[in-house]
């Protein structure tokens, strides 16, 4: 008789159901599986435990007297990069869809988890195990909405497969991380990407409406390092709108709250992380976390343009003052909005200067959400780097 594992005898939530992270919950899908056995100590806004995972994952965790630790994460080494020859369709120039399909044709995997879109919605996300690179290509472009991820582990568990490809965000890695011994692998491979302030679906109806010119028509968007979000619409225009354009005022409940008490933004526990936020404009920001991360990379670099990353201007008082800004929802009219990105592209933060930007921009107005709203879990949520980070600046009450 096969012993069935206790986690095996769990039920996983209806969709819909109340989830034990309550208002906190990602949505990341551990609680779609039986693996909700075990979501008290791996759900990330349950159970912080970066700094534990970190050791488990990388062989160390952050070293708080390092800059660049506390700010990226652990690495062996970072840097910028792009395809030589781009993917046509890409949300860039497809290093990601590269990795992945390089990984699973030269048999290193044997299967990929990613996030195609809903048939009947580009932006609804729809997570699958491909075992063919037409269906990874058929998962580029980000999807900019809360996504369960892990509700594929018990299909993981029944294929019988040993050596598995995840791609995904923080907080779901973070929970792949804790249950990753449950799995049966032999070899568990974790690409990450960078993330910050996703939202529900009905939530990014309303971003759309409220900031695109023609929101019906957009088939990506990305917040860029020249202080502009690019929306990307099916005729190929590329529209730009000026962060400090955009209204807060009526766009500070868009986020969901998992995303407002969130302070993994680079993807703590990944092999490797490849986004844009620690890049000059045009190019990827590549971060490798430990060996597995290396050898991922090495399938690809002969594919790539590289350059050592860059930092450039002095962020400081432009965090300081967005921090007021976004609180009160303070909305310039756009001709100040446009110049102001103008003068602010020309000598404001840029390469990892720009990536400290974002990351102290998101985590002091993070801290004072969980301040106002969670305040008996301000203690133990918020992780000792981004109490460091937070603890640079001036905070409102």
């Amino acid at each position: 008789m096969t012993a069935i594992t206790s986690h095996q005898k769990a039920k996983a939530l209806k969709p819909g159901s109340r989830r034990p992270a309550k208002d906190l919950c990602s949505e990341c899908g551990l609680c779609d599986t039986y693996y909700i056995h075990y979501v008290k100590e791996a759900c990330a806004f349950i159970n912080q435990q970066i700094a534990e995972l970190e050791s488990n994952a990388h062989g160390r965790s952050r070293d708080l007297d390092n800059e660049y630790d506390i700010y990226f994460g652990v690495h062996q080494e970072m840097m910028s990069a792009k395809k030589k020859q781009p993917i046509e369709g890409a949300q860039w120039t497809g290093i990601v869809s590269t990795i992945a399909c390089e990984m699973l044709t030269q048999g290193l995997v044997e299967g990929v988890v990613c996030v195609q879109s809903d048939e009947n919605d580009r932006f609804q996300p729809k997570p699958i195990i491909a075992t063919t690179t037409e269906e990874i290509l058929g998962a580029r472009v980000n999807k900019p909405t809360l996504s369960p991820n892990l509700s594929i582990l018990e299909q993981v568990e029944r294929s019988g497969m040993k050596r598995l490809l995840v791609i995904g965000v923080g907080c779901q890695i973070q929970a792949l991380r804790a249950v990753e011994k449950k799995l049966g692998l032999e070899k568990l491979y974790v690409l990450g990407t960078p993330c910050v302030d996703n939202v529900t679906r009905a939530g990014l109806q309303k971003f759309l409406d409220t900031t695109s010119k023609s929101p019906d028509t957009v088939v990506a968007y990305e917040f860029m390092q020249d202080f502009r979000v690019h929306f990307k619409h099916e005729d190929g225009s590329v529209e730009k709108v000026p962060f400090f354009g955009l209204k807060t005022n009526k766009l500070k409940d868009v986020f969901a709250p998992s995303c407002m008490t969130c302070f993994d933004y680079v993807n703590s526990l990944a092999d490797l992380v490849v986004g844009y936020m620690g890049a000059p404009f045009g190019w990827q920001w590549i971060v490798v976390r430990n060996e597995t991360g290396k050898e991922m990379l090495d399938l690809v670099e002969d594919q790539l343009n590289t350059q050592p990353v860059m930092s450039k201007g002095d962020r400081k008082q432009a965090v300081q003052n967005s921090i007021p800004a976004y609180d009160k929802g303070v909305t310039l009219p756009m001709w100040a909005a446009q110049l102001m990105g103008v003068v602010i592209e020309k000598i404001g933060p840029q390469g990892l200067e720009y990536a400290r930007f974002s990351i102290d921009s998101h985590f002091t107005r993070n801290y004072l959400y969980v301040k106002r709203n969670y305040s008996e879990k301000l203690a133990d949520h918020v992780p000792d780097y981004a109490k460091k980070i937070v603890s640079q600046y001036q905070l409102p009450e």
